[in-house]
């Protein structure tokens, strides 16, 4: 059976005042490990260095990395997310989650959040969204109905 997610991909944005080894190991174990990184990098309004990373993945591969992801968003995030969906999708179905940078790197845990964020996107294979986001998203963050 082939995977559900066609595609997934985890950015963030990372200042140079911050630790960047600790950040990707955080990512890195958010999603398993594995994925490779892009990385651009750029000068901030103050001179200061900002550097953009984005990890990607398709296919089994992807569908691998959110079952990595899921478990570290508590039950009622993922409920949250469900239960104001078209908030955290766009016109392709695709899911949009932010988490809180600081708290996977503190913590380890995925916390929504709007500021700071670890940007995941969830691209679903277009014939399993059709008609049903809301069954598949809540399949694939093990929420019941």
């Amino acid at each position: 059976m082939s995977s559900e997610v066609q595609s997934l991909e985890v950015s963030y944005f990372l200042q140079m005042t911050e630790d960047e080894e600790k950040v990707r190991r955080a990512v890195a174990s958010l999603v398993g490990g594995g994925l490779s990184e892009e990385r651009q990098e750029a000068e901030g309004h103050f001179g200061n260095r900002i550097v953009w990373i984005r990890c990607r993945a398709t296919g089994g591969e992807a569908e691998t990395a959110l079952k990595a992801i899921v478990p570290r968003i508590e039950e009622a995030e993922r409920r949250s997310i469900l239960g104001e969906l078209s908030a955290f999708l766009d016109e392709h179905s695709a899911l949009y989650i932010r988490l809180s940078k600081q708290v996977l790197v503190m913590s380890g845990s995925g916390v929504l959040a709007s500021s700071d964020p670890i940007r995941i996107r969830v691209k679903p294979r277009p014939h399993v969204v059709r008609g049903d986001p809301a069954g598949l998203y809540a399949r694939l963050l093990g929420v019941r109905a």
